[in-house]
């Protein structure tokens, strides 16, 4: 990752992509872990500001299934990193749990729910999470227009807000649509390590620039996580349940 500035940028010498960050959660959504992207300009298109386009998109062309053991980044220890008030931490958990607090003192913000956590046994990532877009407020878009950020930012492709109300027709799709698109974004961030996480991920007032931070941290610590494989028994035990085993480690 080479800029986390409003989003999540990729480079491989002087050749940069950004705004990556949704494809990648979708991906996730999806169970996505072998493609290869093609891009016609720098930046992965916008879309709606969410990840529900490249859900779309992606099923319309189907997914196929390879004959190969998937891959995970199982969490051993807790493991935290923070920038000033703000917290990013993955901890064991048997599957992939998410929870996001969000920090803000504005009118509109105060009217929704702040906090989420979904464990994805048990909820969807397409219907509860994928549609969540980008959001900002109206006053603070010159300012990052300055800085070349957000410079086809519209009402359709994020949630635009005044001082006291949501300008986008329809309103909010989630009632804590600010929080999802906190998780849907941290989600990709986290899967630009290669693969899905076995754990617990939570961020208090965490953004892009932190979830890196985390991603780098948590590989820097190689006791802290391993390779793990679902590997399928024998054929004569064919219909059971997948074994979760350990796999080498290697750090990239």
């Amino acid at each position: 990752m080479s800029d986390t500035t409003l989003s999540t940028s990729l480079a491989n010498g002087e050749i940069q992509v950004s705004t990556v960050e949704h494809l990648m959660s979708a991906l996730w959504g999806l169970g996505i872990d072998n493609l290869t992207v093609e891009l016609s300009a720098q930046e992965v298109p916008i879309m709606d500001g969410s990840a529900s386009p490249f859900v779309y998109l992606i099923n319309t062309v189907g997914i196929v299934e390879q004959d190969a053991a998937k891959e995970f980044i199982r969490i051993k220890r807790p493991i935290t990193v923070t920038q000033g008030d703000a917290e990013a931490t993955l901890t064991p958990f048997s599957g992939f749990k998410a929870g996001y607090t969000f920090e803000a003192n504005h009118p509109v913000y105060n009217r929704h729910p702040k906090y989420a956590e979904l464990d994805f046994s048990s909820v969807s990532y397409v219907d509860q999470v994928s549609r969540a877009r980008s959001f900002g407020l109206i006053k603070e878009l010159e300012q990052a227009q300055a800085i070349n950020k957000c410079l086809g930012s519209s009402l359709e492709n994020a949630v635009g807000i005044d001082d006291y109300n949501v300008l986008n027709d329809g309103g909010l799709r989630y009632d804590d649509e600010f929080v999802k698109h906190k998780l849907l974004d941290a989600i990709g961030d986290l899967y630009l390590l290669g693969r899905p996480i076995l754990g617990a991920f939570h961020g208090h007032k965490s953004g892009h620039a932190l979830n890196n931070k985390l991603a780098r941290a948590l590989l820097r610590c190689t006791d802290a996580w391993e390779l793990a494989t679902f590997e399928l028994p024998a054929k004569e035990a064919a219909g059971r349940e997948p074994i979760l085993q350990p796999a080498a480690v290697s750090v990239v």
